[in-house]
């Protein structure tokens, strides 16, 4: 019974809380060494570290509601510094590692389940999370005044969406680019004599690697791309009569690193007079 609810705690564990900075690593009642199979999801995480710059990483290890204060303690603390070990057995720099704390019991209501071996068997866990150094010296500026509003602005001008950045493979914004985003509709609102065409661009089609729609399946991507922006506009309140969008694949890179090339542009074609 307890492997069954273990692997049942690991499918929940691939398909909730993991990003390209956090790995979780759970464990059985009662014990701080790490069971194969997650060992094998600890060891592919670390490999892909390798070609990134990492500035620090921090190790918290967690148990459930069982066992006093002190014991807790003790085993959390273990569970962490089994994890360190792992990490400085693949050739991870000790001095990376920042924090390898046992934050004793926590039972957090972090699925919806009233099945309490459940809700244990996600807090047995350690937590891993990854700063990179990209992270902290490449933040997304925000534009304080967007290119819409730039004086001589004409008919056939190309605008890229400066700091409009897409995760390769995915037609969406990441996270950091919402605000900019916010800023170049309020911009559009308020220019409201601009129609446009929205263009998505990709920047690498070979091998499928930021071709096709990783959420679709389609190879479409470039258009998809563009059909975001564009349904965010309307969502904005931008008239659909206003805008149209088109995919131009990867025919226009811009001869940057690649995440700039996976982005949108709006080119200018018409300018209607307020008089």
């Amino acid at each position: 019974m307890k492997k069954i609810l273990f692997l049942v705690f690991l499918l929940m564990n691939m398909t909730h809380a993991q990003t390209d900075n956090t790995h979780v690593v759970y464990f059985e009642t009662g014990l701080f060494n790490v069971p194969e199979i997650e060992k094998n999801r600890l060891v592919l995480f670390i490999q892909s570290l390798k070609d990134i710059e990492i500035e620090r990483i921090a190790i918290y290890g967690f148990c459930d509601d069982r066992g006093t204060d002190s014991y807790n303690l003790t085993l959390s603390q273990n569970r962490a510094d089994a994890i360190k070990k792992i990490f400085s057995g693949f050739g991870v720099d000790d001095n990376l590692i920042s924090n390898v704390d046992g934050k004793g019991e926590v039972l957090l209501r972090v699925v919806s389940s009233d099945n309490i071996n459940i809700i244990r068997g996600l807090n047995r866990k350690v937590e891993i999370n990854v700063v990179y150094k990209k992270d902290l010296k490449e933040p997304i500026k925000k534009e304080k005044k967007p290119p819409f509003l730039k004086e001589g602005l004409k008919v056939g001008d190309k605008i890229t969406l400066d700091n409009i950045l897409f995760k390769t493979g995915y037609s969406y914004v990441v996270k950091e680019s919402l605000p900019v985003l916010e800023k170049i509709a309020e911009a559009l609102r308020e220019r409201d004599d601009i129609h446009f065409t929205i263009q998505g661009h990709v920047c690498c089609t070979r091998n499928e690697r930021d071709a096709v729609d990783k959420g679709t399946g389609k190879r479409n991507l470039s258009l998809a791309r563009a059909k975001y922006i564009y349904d965010y506009m309307i969502n904005k309140g931008i008239k659909r009569t206003r805008m149209r969008y088109v995919g131009l694949k990867n025919k226009y890179p811009l001869g940057k690193e690649t995440k700039y090339d996976r982005r949108v542009e709006i080119k200018i074609t018409s300018i209607s007079n307020k008089d």
